[in-house]
Protein backbone atom coordinates (compact mmCIF):
# COMPACT_ATOMS: atom_id res chain seq x y z
CA UNK A 1 0.00 0.00 0.00
CA UNK A 2 1.05 3.49 -0.81
CA UNK A 3 3.10 4.95 2.26
CA UNK A 4 2.10 8.55 3.51
CA UNK A 5 3.76 10.82 5.38
CA UNK A 6 2.29 14.64 7.15
CA UNK A 7 4.54 17.15 7.57
CA UNK A 8 4.61 20.91 7.90
CA UNK A 9 6.11 23.42 5.36
CA UNK A 10 7.87 25.25 4.51
CA UNK A 11 8.98 22.36 1.68
CA UNK A 12 11.91 22.72 -1.04
CA UNK A 13 10.31 24.05 -4.13
CA UNK A 14 9.32 21.69 -6.80
CA UNK A 15 6.00 20.46 -4.24
CA UNK A 16 2.81 19.33 -6.60
CA UNK A 17 0.18 21.64 -4.95
CA UNK A 18 -3.53 20.28 -4.45
CA UNK A 19 -5.97 22.09 -6.57
CA UNK A 20 -9.26 22.02 -5.14
CA UNK A 21 -11.94 19.85 -6.99
CA UNK A 22 -15.30 21.50 -7.97
CA UNK A 23 -17.74 20.83 -5.41
CA UNK A 24 -15.90 20.06 -2.60
CA UNK A 25 -16.85 17.38 -1.69
CA UNK A 26 -15.45 13.91 0.23
CA UNK A 27 -15.91 11.84 -3.33
CA UNK A 28 -14.47 14.90 -5.53
CA UNK A 29 -11.30 15.16 -3.04
CA UNK A 30 -11.07 11.42 -3.33
CA UNK A 31 -11.18 11.43 -7.04
CA UNK A 32 -9.02 14.43 -7.23
CA UNK A 33 -6.02 12.40 -5.28
CA UNK A 34 -6.39 9.73 -7.48
CA UNK A 35 -6.08 12.04 -10.54
CA UNK A 36 -3.18 13.28 -9.16
CA UNK A 37 -1.54 9.96 -8.73
CA UNK A 38 -3.09 8.68 -12.33
CA UNK A 39 -0.01 11.46 -13.21
CA UNK A 40 2.22 10.58 -11.32
CA UNK A 41 2.61 6.50 -12.30
CA UNK A 42 5.96 7.07 -13.64
CA UNK A 43 7.34 8.85 -10.04
CA UNK A 44 8.74 6.41 -6.92
CA UNK A 45 8.21 9.22 -4.36
CA UNK A 46 6.38 13.02 -4.51
CA UNK A 47 5.63 15.72 -2.12
CA UNK A 48 2.25 17.05 -2.34
CA UNK A 49 1.31 20.82 -0.80
CA UNK A 50 -2.04 20.80 0.72
CA UNK A 51 -1.79 24.15 3.00
CA UNK A 52 -5.12 25.40 3.49
CA UNK A 53 -7.20 22.27 3.07
CA UNK A 54 -9.10 21.01 5.95
CA UNK A 55 -8.32 17.63 7.55
CA UNK A 56 -10.92 15.50 6.85
CA UNK A 57 -9.98 16.79 2.89
CA UNK A 58 -6.47 15.81 3.29
CA UNK A 59 -7.84 12.46 4.32
CA UNK A 60 -9.83 12.02 1.81
CA UNK A 61 -7.39 13.35 -0.76
CA UNK A 62 -4.94 10.28 0.71
CA UNK A 63 -7.63 7.65 0.19
CA UNK A 64 -7.87 8.45 -3.56
CA UNK A 65 -4.09 8.39 -3.57
CA UNK A 66 -4.08 5.13 -1.84
CA UNK A 67 -7.04 3.40 -4.08
CA UNK A 68 -5.20 4.60 -7.17
CA UNK A 69 -2.08 3.78 -6.30
CA UNK A 70 -3.28 -0.03 -5.66
CA UNK A 71 -1.08 -2.69 -7.98
CA UNK A 72 -1.33 -6.87 -7.44
CA UNK A 73 1.83 -7.91 -7.53
CA UNK A 74 1.65 -11.21 -6.19
CA UNK A 75 3.10 -12.96 -9.09
CA UNK A 76 5.47 -10.13 -10.69
CA UNK A 77 9.69 -11.21 -10.90
CA UNK A 78 11.71 -9.04 -8.40
CA UNK A 79 12.24 -5.60 -10.35
CA UNK A 80 8.59 -5.67 -12.19
CA UNK A 81 6.69 -2.83 -12.77
CA UNK A 82 7.07 0.22 -10.42
CA UNK A 83 4.78 2.62 -9.25
CA UNK A 84 4.24 5.40 -6.87
CA UNK A 85 5.38 3.99 -3.29
CA UNK A 86 5.86 6.97 -0.88
CA UNK A 87 3.84 10.33 -0.68
CA UNK A 88 4.52 13.12 1.66
CA UNK A 89 1.82 15.04 2.19
CA UNK A 90 2.37 19.15 3.69
CA UNK A 91 0.04 20.45 5.77
CA UNK A 92 -0.76 22.99 8.29
CA UNK A 93 -1.82 20.85 11.22
CA UNK A 94 0.09 17.28 11.01
CA UNK A 95 -1.59 15.64 13.98
CA UNK A 96 -5.18 16.94 12.73
CA UNK A 97 -4.44 14.97 9.31
CA UNK A 98 -2.97 12.02 10.22
CA UNK A 99 -6.31 11.27 13.16
CA UNK A 100 -8.62 11.81 9.54
CA UNK A 101 -6.38 9.77 7.65
CA UNK A 102 -6.75 7.13 10.38
CA UNK A 103 -10.35 6.93 10.13
CA UNK A 104 -10.91 6.96 6.29
CA UNK A 105 -8.37 4.18 6.18
CA UNK A 106 -10.59 1.27 7.37
CA UNK A 107 -13.01 1.27 4.30
CA UNK A 108 -9.77 1.83 2.41
CA UNK A 109 -7.90 -1.18 3.78
CA UNK A 110 -11.39 -3.43 3.09
CA UNK A 111 -11.34 -2.21 -0.44
CA UNK A 112 -8.03 -3.48 -1.27
CA UNK A 113 -8.46 -6.72 0.64
CA UNK A 114 -11.39 -6.88 -1.81
CA UNK A 115 -8.95 -6.12 -4.86
CA UNK A 116 -6.27 -8.20 -3.91
CA UNK A 117 -9.37 -11.32 -3.49
CA UNK A 118 -10.46 -10.24 -6.89
CA UNK A 119 -6.86 -10.45 -8.66
CA UNK A 120 -5.80 -13.51 -7.50
CA UNK A 121 -5.97 -16.56 -10.57
CA UNK A 122 -8.00 -19.40 -9.15
CA UNK A 123 -5.08 -22.03 -9.01
CA UNK A 124 -4.04 -19.98 -6.13
CA UNK A 125 -7.18 -19.23 -4.66
CA UNK A 126 -8.88 -22.38 -3.82
CA UNK A 127 -11.96 -22.76 -2.04
CA UNK A 128 -9.80 -24.15 0.68
CA UNK A 129 -7.37 -21.20 -0.07
CA UNK A 130 -10.06 -18.29 0.10
CA UNK A 131 -11.59 -20.02 2.89
CA UNK A 132 -7.65 -19.63 4.74
CA UNK A 133 -7.17 -16.42 3.70
CA UNK A 134 -10.76 -15.10 5.29
CA UNK A 135 -9.65 -16.87 8.69
CA UNK A 136 -7.36 -14.82 9.10
CA UNK A 137 -9.68 -12.10 9.76
CA UNK A 138 -9.80 -13.53 13.12
CA UNK A 139 -6.79 -11.22 13.59
CA UNK A 140 -9.13 -8.45 13.78
CA UNK A 141 -11.78 -9.63 15.99
CA UNK A 142 -14.06 -11.15 13.15
CA UNK A 143 -15.22 -14.35 14.37
CA UNK A 144 -14.76 -17.19 11.12
CA UNK A 145 -16.71 -20.39 10.49
CA UNK A 146 -15.62 -21.76 7.73
CA UNK A 147 -18.18 -25.31 6.84
CA UNK A 148 -17.14 -28.05 4.81
CA UNK A 149 -18.45 -30.26 2.70
CA UNK A 150 -19.98 -32.86 4.97
CA UNK A 151 -21.39 -30.26 7.09
CA UNK A 152 -23.57 -28.73 4.32
CA UNK A 153 -24.37 -31.98 3.38
CA UNK A 154 -25.89 -32.49 6.85
CA UNK A 155 -27.55 -29.25 6.85
CA UNK A 156 -28.63 -29.93 3.10
CA UNK A 157 -27.17 -26.97 0.95
CA UNK A 158 -28.34 -28.86 -2.42
CA UNK A 159 -27.49 -25.66 -4.67
CA UNK A 160 -23.98 -24.98 -2.98
CA UNK A 161 -22.67 -28.96 -3.41
CA UNK A 162 -24.49 -29.00 -7.02
CA UNK A 163 -22.43 -26.33 -8.11
CA UNK A 164 -19.24 -27.52 -6.44
CA UNK A 165 -19.65 -31.15 -7.11
CA UNK A 166 -17.50 -31.10 -9.90
CA UNK A 167 -14.40 -29.88 -8.77
CA UNK A 168 -11.91 -31.39 -6.71
CA UNK A 169 -11.72 -28.10 -4.66
CA UNK A 170 -14.68 -28.65 -2.36
CA UNK A 171 -17.69 -26.07 -1.66
CA UNK A 172 -17.01 -23.85 1.49
CA UNK A 173 -19.90 -21.66 3.19
CA UNK A 174 -17.69 -18.99 5.17
CA UNK A 175 -19.23 -17.32 8.44
CA UNK A 176 -17.76 -14.16 9.27
CA UNK A 177 -19.43 -12.52 12.40
CA UNK A 178 -18.37 -8.77 14.32
CA UNK A 179 -20.57 -8.95 17.31
CA UNK A 180 -20.42 -5.01 17.65
CA UNK A 181 -20.78 -3.16 20.97
CA UNK A 182 -25.13 -3.67 21.10
CA UNK A 183 -27.31 -6.20 21.43
CA UNK A 184 -29.82 -6.31 18.57
CA UNK A 185 -30.24 -8.46 15.20
CA UNK A 186 -27.09 -7.84 12.61
CA UNK A 187 -26.82 -6.58 9.36
CA UNK A 188 -26.14 -9.22 7.15
CA UNK A 189 -23.81 -9.55 3.53
CA UNK A 190 -24.19 -12.25 1.16
CA UNK A 191 -21.39 -12.99 -0.73
CA UNK A 192 -21.37 -14.99 -3.97
CA UNK A 193 -17.53 -16.94 -4.22
CA UNK A 194 -17.20 -18.73 -7.11
CA UNK A 195 -13.44 -19.30 -7.78
CA UNK A 196 -13.54 -20.06 -11.02
CA UNK A 197 -16.62 -20.50 -12.84
CA UNK A 198 -16.56 -22.31 -16.31
CA UNK A 199 -20.05 -22.67 -16.78
CA UNK A 200 -19.85 -26.66 -16.09
CA UNK A 201 -21.87 -28.78 -18.19
CA UNK A 202 -23.49 -25.45 -20.35
CA UNK A 203 -19.55 -24.56 -20.82
CA UNK A 204 -18.75 -21.08 -21.54
CA UNK A 205 -17.01 -20.14 -24.85
CA UNK A 206 -13.69 -19.93 -24.45
CA UNK A 207 -13.27 -16.13 -25.38
CA UNK A 208 -12.90 -14.08 -22.07
CA UNK A 209 -13.67 -17.21 -19.87
CA UNK A 210 -9.88 -16.31 -17.74
CA UNK A 211 -12.11 -13.16 -16.63
CA UNK A 212 -14.06 -15.93 -14.85
CA UNK A 213 -11.31 -15.64 -11.80
CA UNK A 214 -13.05 -12.81 -10.33
CA UNK A 215 -16.49 -14.33 -9.84
CA UNK A 216 -15.88 -14.34 -6.10
CA UNK A 217 -16.24 -10.59 -6.62
CA UNK A 218 -19.03 -10.27 -4.31
CA UNK A 219 -17.52 -12.87 -1.68
CA UNK A 220 -14.65 -10.51 -1.46
CA UNK A 221 -16.90 -7.54 -1.12
CA UNK A 222 -18.38 -8.65 1.57
CA UNK A 223 -15.17 -9.83 3.31
CA UNK A 224 -13.87 -6.46 2.41
CA UNK A 225 -16.69 -4.27 4.39
CA UNK A 226 -16.29 -6.46 7.26
CA UNK A 227 -12.35 -5.86 7.74
CA UNK A 228 -13.44 -1.76 7.56
CA UNK A 229 -16.19 -2.42 10.22
CA UNK A 230 -13.52 -4.20 12.48
CA UNK A 231 -10.94 -1.62 11.47
CA UNK A 232 -13.06 1.26 12.79
CA UNK A 233 -14.74 -0.51 15.46
CA UNK A 234 -17.88 0.14 14.26
CA UNK A 235 -20.92 -0.49 16.89
CA UNK A 236 -23.48 -2.34 14.84
CA UNK A 237 -23.23 -6.30 14.94
CA UNK A 238 -22.58 -7.90 11.19
CA UNK A 239 -22.68 -11.25 9.54
CA UNK A 240 -21.38 -11.76 6.19
CA UNK A 241 -22.72 -15.31 4.96
CA UNK A 242 -20.15 -16.30 1.80
CA UNK A 243 -21.04 -19.41 -0.59
CA UNK A 244 -17.45 -20.51 -1.95
CA UNK A 245 -17.34 -23.01 -4.69
CA UNK A 246 -15.50 -23.79 -8.10
CA UNK A 247 -17.64 -24.86 -11.20
CA UNK A 248 -15.81 -27.02 -12.99
CA UNK A 249 -16.70 -30.05 -15.19
CA UNK A 250 -16.42 -33.69 -13.86
CA UNK A 251 -17.92 -36.34 -13.06
CA UNK A 252 -19.12 -34.94 -10.15
CA UNK A 253 -21.15 -32.28 -12.18
CA UNK A 254 -24.67 -31.65 -11.75
CA UNK A 255 -26.38 -31.31 -15.14
CA UNK A 256 -29.41 -29.54 -16.59
CA UNK A 257 -32.81 -31.69 -15.95
CA UNK A 258 -31.01 -31.95 -12.45
CA UNK A 259 -33.71 -31.29 -9.58
CA UNK A 260 -32.08 -29.77 -6.58
CA UNK A 261 -33.29 -29.89 -2.95
CA UNK A 262 -32.01 -26.60 -1.61
CA UNK A 263 -31.38 -25.67 1.78
CA UNK A 264 -34.50 -24.16 2.55
CA UNK A 265 -36.33 -27.34 1.21
CA UNK A 266 -37.62 -26.14 -2.09
CA UNK A 267 -36.92 -27.67 -5.17
CA UNK A 268 -35.23 -26.35 -8.09
CA UNK A 269 -35.36 -27.44 -11.99
CA UNK A 270 -32.04 -27.16 -13.16
CA UNK A 271 -31.87 -25.52 -16.89
CA UNK A 272 -28.26 -24.00 -17.14
CA UNK A 273 -25.33 -24.90 -15.16
CA UNK A 274 -23.96 -21.35 -16.24
CA UNK A 275 -26.62 -20.07 -13.77
CA UNK A 276 -25.29 -21.27 -10.59
CA UNK A 277 -24.87 -18.00 -8.76
CA UNK A 278 -28.14 -17.59 -7.68
CA UNK A 279 -28.28 -21.55 -6.70
CA UNK A 280 -25.04 -20.71 -4.10
CA UNK A 281 -26.58 -17.73 -2.62
CA UNK A 282 -30.32 -19.23 -2.16
CA UNK A 283 -28.49 -21.55 -0.01
CA UNK A 284 -26.64 -19.04 1.36
CA UNK A 285 -29.82 -16.60 1.93
CA UNK A 286 -31.64 -18.94 3.58
CA UNK A 287 -29.24 -19.47 6.15
CA UNK A 288 -28.43 -16.12 6.54
CA UNK A 289 -32.21 -14.78 7.04
CA UNK A 290 -33.38 -17.97 9.18
CA UNK A 291 -29.88 -17.96 11.26
CA UNK A 292 -29.62 -14.38 12.22
CA UNK A 293 -32.98 -12.65 11.47
CA UNK A 294 -31.12 -9.25 10.38
CA UNK A 295 -32.38 -6.12 10.36
CA UNK A 296 -31.46 -6.29 6.63
CA UNK A 297 -30.21 -8.76 4.24
CA UNK A 298 -28.36 -7.40 1.03
CA UNK A 299 -26.35 -10.00 -1.03
CA UNK A 300 -23.69 -8.93 -3.36
CA UNK A 301 -22.86 -11.21 -7.04
CA UNK A 302 -21.14 -11.08 -10.27
CA UNK A 303 -24.84 -12.56 -11.25
CA UNK A 304 -25.62 -11.98 -14.61
CA UNK A 305 -24.53 -10.96 -17.97
CA UNK A 306 -27.88 -9.39 -18.94
CA UNK A 307 -27.18 -6.45 -16.24
CA UNK A 308 -23.89 -5.84 -18.06
CA UNK A 309 -25.75 -5.77 -21.44
CA UNK A 310 -28.13 -3.18 -19.73
CA UNK A 311 -25.96 -0.83 -17.48
CA UNK A 312 -22.37 -1.43 -19.07
CA UNK A 313 -19.38 -1.07 -17.04
CA UNK A 314 -20.69 2.08 -14.91
CA UNK A 315 -23.38 0.74 -12.35
CA UNK A 316 -24.65 -1.81 -10.42
CA UNK A 317 -28.05 -3.51 -10.76
CA UNK A 318 -29.92 -2.67 -7.39
CA UNK A 319 -33.10 -5.22 -7.06
CA UNK A 320 -35.60 -5.23 -3.72
CA UNK A 321 -38.57 -4.31 -2.31
CA UNK A 322 -37.85 -2.58 0.77
CA UNK A 323 -37.91 0.81 -0.39
CA UNK A 324 -35.89 2.69 2.71
CA UNK A 325 -33.19 0.02 2.48
CA UNK A 326 -32.74 0.20 -1.58
CA UNK A 327 -32.91 3.92 -0.99
CA UNK A 328 -29.61 4.00 1.86
CA UNK A 329 -27.71 1.87 -0.56
CA UNK A 330 -28.14 3.93 -4.00
CA UNK A 331 -27.24 6.82 -0.81
CA UNK A 332 -24.34 4.86 0.00
CA UNK A 333 -23.19 4.43 -3.32
CA UNK A 334 -23.56 8.09 -4.78
CA UNK A 335 -20.87 8.82 -1.63
CA UNK A 336 -18.47 6.27 -2.62
CA UNK A 337 -18.45 5.98 -6.12
CA UNK A 338 -19.85 2.73 -6.22
CA UNK A 339 -23.48 3.90 -8.24
CA UNK A 340 -26.17 1.73 -8.70
CA UNK A 341 -29.29 1.82 -10.81
CA UNK A 342 -32.79 0.67 -9.73
CA UNK A 343 -33.75 -2.71 -11.46
CA UNK A 344 -37.84 -4.29 -11.69
CA UNK A 345 -38.83 -7.38 -10.14
CA UNK A 346 -42.27 -7.88 -11.16
CA UNK A 347 -45.18 -10.95 -11.23
CA UNK A 348 -44.26 -11.62 -14.92
CA UNK A 349 -40.42 -12.42 -14.36
CA UNK A 350 -41.67 -14.65 -11.21
CA UNK A 351 -44.14 -16.45 -13.39
CA UNK A 352 -41.47 -17.23 -15.64
CA UNK A 353 -39.86 -19.59 -13.02
CA UNK A 354 -42.88 -21.59 -12.61
CA UNK A 355 -41.61 -25.45 -13.01
CA UNK A 356 -43.75 -28.58 -13.94
CA UNK A 357 -41.35 -30.71 -12.13
CA UNK A 358 -39.77 -28.79 -9.61
CA UNK A 359 -41.29 -25.80 -6.75
CA UNK A 360 -39.32 -23.32 -9.46
CA UNK A 361 -37.06 -23.27 -12.20
CA UNK A 362 -33.50 -21.91 -11.72
CA UNK A 363 -34.15 -19.48 -15.36
CA UNK A 364 -35.78 -19.36 -18.47
CA UNK A 365 -34.14 -22.07 -21.38
CA UNK A 366 -31.91 -20.79 -23.88
CA UNK A 367 -33.59 -20.36 -26.90
CA UNK A 368 -36.62 -18.82 -25.91
CA UNK A 369 -36.35 -15.02 -27.48
CA UNK A 370 -34.03 -12.58 -25.22
CA UNK A 371 -34.72 -12.47 -21.68
CA UNK A 372 -34.29 -10.29 -19.04
CA UNK A 373 -32.15 -12.83 -17.24
CA UNK A 374 -31.42 -10.25 -14.37
CA UNK A 375 -34.80 -9.73 -13.06
CA UNK A 376 -35.04 -13.34 -13.15
CA UNK A 377 -32.03 -14.33 -11.30
CA UNK A 378 -33.68 -11.39 -8.39
CA UNK A 379 -36.83 -13.13 -8.97
CA UNK A 380 -35.31 -16.37 -7.99
CA UNK A 381 -33.50 -14.82 -4.90
CA UNK A 382 -36.46 -13.03 -3.51
CA UNK A 383 -38.10 -16.35 -2.68
CA UNK A 384 -35.38 -17.37 -0.80
CA UNK A 385 -35.41 -14.53 1.59
CA UNK A 386 -38.40 -14.44 3.40
CA UNK A 387 -39.83 -11.36 4.58
CA UNK A 388 -36.58 -9.75 5.44
CA UNK A 389 -35.86 -6.57 4.54
CA UNK A 390 -33.65 -7.66 1.47
CA UNK A 391 -31.59 -6.12 -1.37
CA UNK A 392 -29.70 -7.52 -4.20
CA UNK A 393 -26.62 -6.13 -5.83
CA UNK A 394 -25.87 -7.45 -9.06
CA UNK A 395 -22.22 -6.45 -9.97
CA UNK A 396 -21.17 -8.39 -13.10
CA UNK A 397 -19.32 -5.39 -15.21
CA UNK A 398 -17.71 -3.28 -12.30
CA UNK A 399 -15.64 -5.94 -10.49
CA UNK A 400 -13.13 -4.98 -12.43
CA UNK A 401 -12.08 -2.44 -14.95
CA UNK A 402 -10.75 -3.00 -18.28
CA UNK A 403 -9.23 1.07 -17.95
CA UNK A 404 -7.76 3.08 -14.95
CA UNK A 405 -11.14 4.81 -13.30
CA UNK A 406 -12.14 7.49 -11.29
CA UNK A 407 -10.40 5.58 -7.95
CA UNK A 408 -8.38 2.92 -9.33
CA UNK A 409 -5.96 1.17 -12.16
CA UNK A 410 -7.34 -1.39 -14.75
CA UNK A 411 -8.71 -4.62 -12.71
CA UNK A 412 -10.32 -5.58 -9.77
CA UNK A 413 -12.14 -2.59 -8.58
CA UNK A 414 -13.36 -3.79 -4.87
CA UNK A 415 -16.67 -2.48 -5.90
CA UNK A 416 -18.97 -3.04 -2.62
CA UNK A 417 -16.60 -3.20 0.08
CA UNK A 418 -16.93 0.65 0.64
CA UNK A 419 -20.36 0.76 -0.53
CA UNK A 420 -21.40 -1.70 2.25
CA UNK A 421 -19.29 0.23 4.93
CA UNK A 422 -21.25 3.12 4.38
CA UNK A 423 -24.13 1.96 4.74
CA UNK A 424 -23.82 0.67 8.01
CA UNK A 425 -22.42 3.72 8.97
CA UNK A 426 -25.31 5.87 8.05
CA UNK A 427 -28.04 3.45 8.60
CA UNK A 428 -27.05 0.59 11.43
CA UNK A 429 -24.79 2.14 13.96
CA UNK A 430 -27.34 3.08 16.12
CA UNK A 431 -29.81 0.45 18.11
CA UNK A 432 -33.11 -0.08 16.71
CA UNK A 433 -35.93 1.30 18.32
CA UNK A 434 -38.09 -1.27 20.25
CA UNK A 435 -41.73 -1.92 18.97
CA UNK A 436 -44.08 0.99 19.88
CA UNK A 437 -41.16 3.33 19.72
CA UNK A 438 -38.22 4.08 22.53
CA UNK A 439 -39.89 5.01 26.28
Amino acid sequence: MLKLRFKRPPVDPGVQPVVAPPGGGRLAWEEAGAALVGRLESVVAAVVGAEGVAPRDVAAFAAGMVLRAWRFAGFRAAGGEAGLERVTLVVDDPAACRLAWEAALPAVRGCLFARDLVAEPANHLTTRAFAKRLEGLAEFGIHVDVWGRKRLARAGFGGLLAVGGGSEHPPRLAVLRWRGSFDAPPVVFVGKGLVFDTGGISIKPARGMEAMRADMAGAAACAGAMLALALRHSPAPAVAVLAIAENATGAGSYRPGDVLRMASGRTVEVVDTDAEGRLVLADALHHAVTRYRPRAVVDLATLTGAIVTALGHHRAGLFGRDAALLSALAAAGEEVGERLWPMPIGEGHRADLRSDIADLRQCMPAGTGRQPDASHAAAFLESFVGEAPWAHLDIAGVETQAKPHALGPAGATGFGARLLDRLVAAQYEEPPEPPGGRP
